[in-house]
Parts: structure tokens; C-alpha cells; sequence
């Protein structure tokens, strides 16, 4: 299903129409023809059986349950009726004989649900009404978010459309790994993220509770722990506890991680005994791999390990406890008299021996409070038991070779959010990919499935929608559905259709940028900053660490911290710069009038860039868009030979020389030929230098440049 036609601005000269699924990351419109090509639904269902008809969403509409999961669910199906009114703009007051989803269940789940539970469920919808049913209550859950996804404004009002969906999950162990160590997230920020997560049929909350930078959980048994963070901020147990509720109501088990024994830093600043080297310890205000390590050759380590992790055990009811293991660089044990010593003493040929002996004895630590381990890929070791779960974050090859030691793993490869890759890079991402699709079916079937991570050295509350949306929301149908829904322009129509209706359920995956870039501008006429903004990405990768020096404690306040991972715009208009070298000439008219907007936006924009201390360091890089759009419309306003006589150019290119052609032809040729080669020059040089500009990848430029050369 298309979304149909949007309009860029016109605050902003924009006269560039896009067709597709794709609309201005401002400027929402709302679709029609709910099943024109499939409904919309993230993740897409196992079985999706298309009728006749739609069941029409109109005041009085209500949510009946039956069975046991009327008392299991409680007051589940009013939140998802005012989520209903919030999609709809339809007050939330159902009638006693209204329209109904009526939603029933052999026996209810527990709460919260545990790793394997049953999740399947079956939808059915007509014109008289909806039925959902499913073994176990967690079913039901994953089909009202189905259902909710199929509401959509048609013709002749909002309306779902008459199907029948059959639907179970690929995985059972579909994650998001929130790092709150570098930049804490507030209770309503974590309770937020899983609503979306929910939304998206995601069961696993993995909390990061501690890292170098700080320490966010109370402890009573260790009080000083969570006095540890740049912000002074932790959550309280009762916090927690809160939390573990909101999510299981929402089938989300919660996971926490405390990472030991690298990361340590924050343990060591009150509790200065557990580290490998005597001193004062000072949590951290940069990003990396810093030395601070524990001291696994004493024996008061573990006992205070014992104690804090029986605390945590109880407060946590997850039968799994994450205890990261994760970069560990070794140098202060390396360095230490006294580990050497012990080493020897244990028969520990290396450091990375010394570490499975620290885990060893963490696996039993955990055990003995009711707990199964669960850590980063360096916890694999032979001298490790075989029950600890392993979370690949360095490959599949590593992923593999765990699951064929007899491990269950979980895959975060592919998945790490953080690094700003598009949609299709982590769609392309697969548990069961790589080296995991030549295991034998025995070890196959410890792959439990994956975690999106989203580390949040340059994430806080402000840009958490930002970073998260759409692309979890492409793992999560990654996990979810089955192997061979692989369609990624299927899957980007759909994320589209599934922003719209988080932005109105309140998340900010695009309306927040605009916030955002109207605090940098200070005004309300933020037009040509979006214009800008469009054509960028951030960095890639840890591209940004490298190029500049960042601390926790600095703001994210600049058009890096705004801008989506992935312009919408760059995206669609590579799609018609394409179709317009296949000679669409409706494309050809688009690709020059987004050009022109461009080109001219460099005087629109140069004097809010001026005027802002935010805003100055974008000047070079709005001055490089106004040249590649020039370069641009050059090749095209001085290349219209290049349709009429496709023939003789593809001959000049091809190597076949000039002399076939008439003089007036090679004239026109070889005059195109060096414009175009100009024009390519030009946008080589304005995208070279200072590039990248604040941060920024000026993502429009290969599209021109295929455009300038005339090849995809």
C-alpha cells in the first residue's frame, strides 16, 4: 500500500512532488485504501488471508474480553482502547452494543512472561466485528498490537479490513538492549520505549545498569553504588519494580546487566577494594574501553559479587541475569604482581583464562540465587558451563562457534542501532544467518533469536524516539517474522504507514527532529533548516568518537543529534534520480525541482546559520549542497541530448569514438561530455572539502553524481 503523494514544504519554495511510500519527515498525510497492496503491519504476520469488506471504527467501538484473560490482562484492553482513540481522534467511550474486538484465551500467562511462552494468535475480521484468540494470554497481546496496525482511515471512515491473520513468532527471544549507564532515561522515558517496543511484538527489556560512567540502580546492601553518575541520577527499587510491572502487563520480561569485571569503573569509585589496582577511582566523562578492572584473585570480590547479586536476584524476578564479560582489555592484570602470582598459582596460562575463572565462579554465584548467566561474547570459554547464554555482539562466525559449544546465544550483530545504519542494513541481519544457516538442527535450535542495542554515549531522552524508530521496528520483524520475508521496499511502505501512527500515539521519531531544529533556529520559520537537514546523515559506525573529543556531560543540541540515521528524502530521491536515467520523465520533472530547491536554499538558510553558535559550523556544508545542486541542473538543463540521442552518447561512452557521428552531433556530444565532466568535478570538490561537515554525510551526492554521469 502506497502512502500516495507528498509535497515538501511550501514554506520553503518546494515545488518537488514525491510519489511512493514516502512522505516529508515533517509533513504527515494520511492514507487511503487500506488494502491496496497488503495491510500495513510491522511485523508482518506469518499468514495473512485477505476478504471482502472492513469492519468500520466508529464511536462506541469496544474491546471484550472472555475467558480467563479477562482478569489476567486486566486494565490492558482500556489503554489499548485509548490508543485506539488516539489513532482515530475517535473518543474513547465504548457502547454497551457497540462494534467489538472480542478477545479470548484457553489460560492466561504469567506475569511477567517467561523465555518460550506461547505468543501465537489468531485474528479474524469481518464487517460484524473482530475475534482474537490465542492459547495463552501473551497471544493476545501481540494481536491487539496487529490489530491496532490494521486501523486506518479510508473513503468511508477509519475501518480495518476483513482478513484472517494466523501468527506466531520466528524467535522467542526478540529484544532491545537500553544502555542508561552514559545518559540516564527517566522512568516515563523507559515506560515509553516499552510501548513501542510492545507495539512491534518485542518481549525483552535488557537494562544496562551500570558502566564506566555510572551506577543506576539502588542497592541497600551497597548504598554507595548507585550515588555513582554524572547526573546523580538512579532508579529506586521500588522504581524497578515499577517498571518490571509496566512491562510485564505488556509481556516485556526485563533483563538487567551489570557489567563486570571491565566496565568498572563506576563499581570501584565507592568500593575502591573490588579493582585489580589500589586508589581513587573517578567515574568517567568520555566513551571507549577504559583499564579499571575487578580482582578476580580475591575472595572478597565474589563475596561482595554474592551479596549484590542476591539483592538484584530478588529485586529482579527474570530467571536470567546479565553480567557483561564484554572488553575486558587485561591491562591492569597484566600489570599486576599480585594477579601474575595468582595465575600461576591456579594453573592460568593467560588472561583470558583468567577470566573464564572469574565467570566460573559468577555462573555458580548466580545458580545459588535462583539465576542463569548471561553475557557478551567474551564469557565463551571451555572452562565456562555450558549454560550460560551467550549474546553475540562480534559476528555470526562467533555466534556460530558458540552455538556449536552448546551455548544458547542470541544475536546483536547487525543490530546495534547506535551506529546509524539504514533499515536495510540491519533487515539484512539474521540469527540464523552467516555461519549460524550451515549448523546442524541441534544447534540451530540454541539460536533463540536477537537484541537490537542501543548504546546512548550520544542518545538521551530528547533524541531516544529519533534513534529508536523506525529501525527497531525492522529488527523486530527480523525476529518476528518468518525467514523468507526478506521484501525490504515492502518493509520501508509499511515502517511509513507505522510512524504516522506512533507520532500520533505520542513518540517523536520525526516530529521531534522538527523540535529540535526549531530550538537551533529560534524561530518558528525553520523551513530552509529542513530543507538542509534532509539532504544529511550522521557519521557512521564510531565515526563520531573519532573525529571529535565527546564527553557525557556535553549537550546534544546540534543537527547531528536531530537528523534521523536515515533521510527519508536522500532515499526517495535516489528512487527517482533513477527512474529519471530510465527515462520516467514525471521522475525527470521531480529530480530538477528538488535541485532548484536546493541549489536556492544556501541564500535562504546562510543567514539563520550565521546567526546561530549552534548553526555556524553547517555554513560549508549548506554552501556544498548549493554546489552539487548546481552541478545538478547543469547535466541536466545542458544534457537533454543525452534522451534524444541516447544512442550516439552510449557510443561516445562505449568507446566507439566520435567519428560515427555528424560534426554537429560530436560537438554536442563532446560539449555535454566536458559539462558533465565539470559537473562531476564540482561535486567531488564541494563534497571533499571539510567533509564530513559537523559530523555530517551529505548523503544526496552519489544520486547527483549518478545523475552528472548518467549511470546508476
Amino acid at each position: 500500500m502506497g502512502l500516495g503523494r507528498f509535497q515538501y514544504s511550501t514554506h520553503v519554495g518546494f515545488a518537488a512532488r514525491y510519489s511512493g511510500r514516502v512522505r516529508s519527515f515533517i509533513t504527515f498525510l494520511m492514507t487511503a485504501g487500506a488494502l491496496a497492496a497488503g495491510p500495513n503491519v510491522v511485523p508482518q504476520p506469518a499468514r495473512i488471508e485477505a476478504r471482502s469488506g472492513s469492519l468500520a471504527i466508529a464511536a462506541g467501538f469496544r474491546i471484550v474480553a472472555e475467558g480467563p484473560c479477562a482478569a489476567a490482562l486486566g486494565s490492558s484492553w482500556r489503554d489499548s482502547l485509548r490508543r485506539l482513540s488516539r489513532i482515530t481522534g475517535i473518543p474513547d467511550a465504548p457502547a454497551a452494543n457497540g462494534p467489538a474486538l472480542t478477545v479470548s484465551c484457553q489460560l492466561a500467562s504469567a506475569v511477567p512472561v517467561k523465555l518460550g511462552e506461547d505468543e501465537a494468535y489468531s485474528l479474524e475480521i469481518d464487517a460484524r466485528g473482530a475475534r482474537l484468540t490465542a492459547a495463552r494470554s501473551a497471544g493476545l497481546l501481540r494481536g491487539v498490537e496487529t490489530f491496532l496496525q490494521l486501523v486506518t482511515v479510508t473513503p468511508g471512515g477509519f475501518a480495518a479490513p476483513a482478513c484472517l491473520i494466523t501468527d506466531a513468532p520466528r524467535f522467542p527471544w526478540r529484544g532491545l538492549m537500553l544502555d542508561v549507564a552514559r545518559h540516564f532515561m527517566p522512568v516515563e522515558t523507559v515506560k515509553h520505549t516499552l510501548d513501542g517496543m510492545a507495539a512491534v511484538k518485542l518481549n525483552v527489556l535488557h537494562w544496562h545498569l551500570c558502566d564506566d560512567q555510572g551506577f543506576r540502580v539502588e542497592s541497600k546492601s551497597f548504598p554507595l553504588l548507585h550515588r555513582v553518575g554524572l547526573e546523580g541520577e538512579f532508579y529506586t527499587q521500588d522504581q524497578v519494580r515499577e517498571v518490571i510491572a509496566y512491562a510485564g502487563a505488556r509481556g516485556i520480561r526485563v533483563v538487567p546487566e551489570f557489567d563486570v569485571p571491565g566496565h568498572a569503573t563506576a563499581w570501584l569509585v565507592h568500593y575502591p577494594a573490588l579493582g585489580t589496582v589500589p586508589g581513587t577511582y573517578v567515574v568517567e566523562r568520555g566513551h571507549g574501553i577504559f583499564d579499571p578492572v575487578m580482582d578476580p584473585s580475591k575472595e572478597s570480590t565474589y563475596q561482595f559479587l554474592d551479596r549484590f547479586f542476591g539483592e538484584m536476584a530478588r529485586l529482579f524476578p527474570d530467571p536470567y541475569l546479565h553480567i557483561g564479560g564484554d572488553e575486558n582489555n587485561g591491562r591492569q592484570w597484566t600489570k599486576s604482581a599480585t594477579i601474575q602470582s595468582f595465575m600461576k598459582a591456579q594453573g592460568l596460562p593467560d588472561n583470558a583464562a583468567l577470566h573464564a575463572y572469574f565467570n566460573k565462579r559468577l555462573v555458580a554465584i548466580v545458580k545459588k540465587h535462583g539465576k542463569v548467566m548471561m553475557g557478551w561474547d567474551e564469557i565463551q570459554h571451555p572452562d565456562v558451563p555450558r549454560e550460560a547464554l551467550i549474546q553475540s555482539w562480534r559476528g555470526p562466525k562467533e555466534l556460530a562457534a558458540a552455538a556449536r559449544a552448546g551455548y544458547p546465544v542470541i544475536l546483536s550483530t547487525g543490530f546495534y542501532l547506535d551506529l546509524m545504519q539504514s533499515v536495510e542494513q540491519h533487515y539484512e541481519a539474521d540469527p540464523l544467518g552467516g555461519e549460524a544457516a550451515a549448523l546442524p538442527a541441534e544447534a540451530k535450535a540454541r539460536v533463540l533469536g536477537g537484541e537490537a542495542c542501543m548504546w546512548t554515549e550520544f542518545v538521551n531522552p530528547e533524541n531516544l524516539d529519533n534513534r529508536l524508530w523506525p529501525r527497531l521496528a525492522a529488527v523486530a520483524e527480523r525476529l518476528w517474522s518468518p525467514a523468507e520475508v526478506r521484501d525490504v521496499e515492502a518493509l520501508y511502505g509499511r515502517l511509513e504507514a507505522l510512524t504516522l501512527q506512533m507520532e500520533m500515539q505520542g513518540f517523536r521519531p520525526r516530529s521531534g527532529t522538527e523540535l529540535m531544529l526549531r530550538r537551533m533556529a529560534g524561530t518558528k520559520e525553520v523551513g530552509p533548516l529542513v530543507t538542509l537537514a534532509g539532504a544529511v546523515e550522521p557519521v557512521k559506525e564510531y565515526t563520531r568518537g573519532i573525529l571529535s573529543h565527546h564527553e557525557v556531560t556535553l549537550p546534544l543540541n546540534r543537527l547531528i543529534d536531530a537528523v534521523p540515521p536515515e533521510s527519508v528524502v536522500a532515499r526517495e530521491f535516489g528512487k527517482d534520480v533513477r527512474a529519471a536515467l530510465g527515462g520516467d520523465e514525471a521522475a525527470r520533472r521531480r529530480v530538477r525541482a528538488m535541485l532548484v530547491a536546493w541549489r536556492d536554499n544556501d541564500a535562504r538558510v546562510r543567514p539563520m546559520l550565521e546567526g546561530s553558535g549552534i548553526l555556524a559550523e553547517l555554513v560549508p556544508l549548506s554552501d556544498a549542497l548549493a554546489t552539487v545542486a548546481r552541478a545538478g541542473l547543469e547535466a541536466m538543463d545542458n544534457g537533454r541530448l543525452r534522451v534524444e540521442r541516447r544512442a550516439e552518447l552510449a557510443a561516445v561512452i562505449d568507446g566507439a569514438g566520435l567519428a560515427r557521428l555528424s560534426p554537429k552531433n560530436e560537438a554536442d556530444c563532446r560539449a555535454i561530455l566536458k559539462q558533465d565532466g565539470d559537473a562531476a568535478e564540482a561535486i567531488e570538490k564541494a563534497c571533499t572539502k571539510q567533509h564530513p561537515v559537523a559530523g555530517l554525510l551529505l548523503v544526496v551526492k552519489p544520486s547527483i553524481q549518478a545523475l552528472v554521469r548518467g549511470t546508476l
